[in-house]
């Protein structure tokens, strides 16, 4: 089993789906932090893509070992959260605050669209290892099964360019997803 958390109208073909919000019309109706219509040891991949800073510090901990919990043992976190690093680092560079206020505070569209939390690669390794994850490594989305999902793991600033539906297109810029994978 695959599962897709957050996935909002995002899906992905071959994940099951979750997502808190009925309206969106997930596979699976769930807190995405609890899981709690998810049996322990039953998942082979979770993909959260720009889900954990939506809780704070200690509910995006306690997530992090739901989520262990629910992965087989061999079994794969993927994992992207908005890179505090490069926003920093866009910053000191552009001085525009205006571009970067998503990655920092969410769109604030709908009541669960709010940031909480926050992680460069350091803190987000030392985190994954406290929840009992190993090999906490960089990915790079276009080198995984769902590449096509144009998700918030292929932020970049300014901008990625596609001319078609390809796996690699024109990038310019810098990621701002912290994309990591974790095992169990």
């Amino acid at each position: 089993m695959k599962l897709h958390l957050g996935c909002f109208h995002k899906k992905i073909h071959g994940f099951t789906n979750v997502d808190i919000r009925e309206d969106v019309e997930p596979d699976l109706v769930d807190d995405v932090f609890k899981l709690e219509n998810v049996e322990n040891e039953s998942v082979d991949l979770i993909y959260a893509c720009h889900v954990l800073e939506h809780a704070d510090r200690q509910e995006a901990f306690t997530a992090m070992e739901r989520w262990f919990s629910v992965l087989k043992t061999g079994g794969t976190l993927r994992l992207a959260v908005p890179d505090l690093q490069a926003v920093f680092e866009h910053y000191i560079c552009h001085k525009d605050l205006k571009m970067l206020e998503c990655f920092l505070y969410g769109s604030q569209k709908h009541p669960y669209d709010f940031h909480y939390s926050g992680w460069d690669f350091k803190l987000l390794e030392a985190d994954l290892l406290k929840a009992g994850f190993s090999s906490v490594e960089r990915y790079d989305w276009r080198d995984t099964e769902h590449f096509y999902v144009d998700d918030y793991s292929q932020s970049y600033l300014p901008k990625i360019s596609y001319t078609s539906r390809q796996k690699r297109g024109i990038i310019e810029g810098k990621l701002m997803s912290l994309n990591v994978e974790a095992v169990k």
